[in-house]
């Protein structure tokens, strides 16, 4: 098994969440905030989400207020938040830090297969994407600004394998 399908986080309702249950999916990561200007990205992550989902393709979101407070509140606050204004569908997980001290194990695994630009590791802001493959690869780090809609051709390639 994959030192990724090995994780073992807590999801919004604070129940584990094994990874090993994502062996086989396509699996996108996105650290998320409520109060951010990429906020309505969740637009695009839900419908890429109803589009490929049946194709074995999940996608995470993992709120986090490390980025100018814009996540402050409770697990249940965030998850009613994500359902009632942007319809979201897909796992929301518990409030996790992704930098520093305190942070999320997933992110600490996922930063150190695919650091950033120049090998910077930390996280830059919210809505920072994280693209896994089938086997548990990290095959893609995308940027805050990249639009999600615009890694549907490479999730497309990587259901097809």
């Amino acid at each position: 098994m994959s030192p990724f399908h090995q994780l073992r986080p807590v999801d919004g309702q604070g129940n584990i969440y094994p990874f090993e249950m994502l062996k086989g999916k396509v699996v996108l990561i996105v650290n998320t905030a409520s109060n951010c200007g990429f906020t309505p990205q969740y637009i695009e992550l839900e419908n890429m989400y109803q589009k490929y989902k049946n194709e074995g393709f999940e996608i995470l979101g993992f709120p986090c207020n490390q980025f100018g407070h814009q996540e402050p509140g409770s697990d249940a606050e965030i998850q009613k938040f994500c359902s009632s204004k942007y319809k979201v569908t897909f796992p929301i997980m518990k409030k996790i830090d992704v930098n520093g001290p305190y942070e999320d194990p997933v992110f600490k695994y996922i930063k150190e297969q695919k650091p950033g630009m120049l090998g910077l590791k930390g996280i830059k802001w919210n809505f920072e994407k994280f693209l896994i493959d089938r086997q548990g690869n990290v095959v893609l780090r995308a940027s805050s600004l990249t639009k999600p809609s615009t890694l549907n051709e490479t999730i497309e390639k990587l259901l097809k394998n």
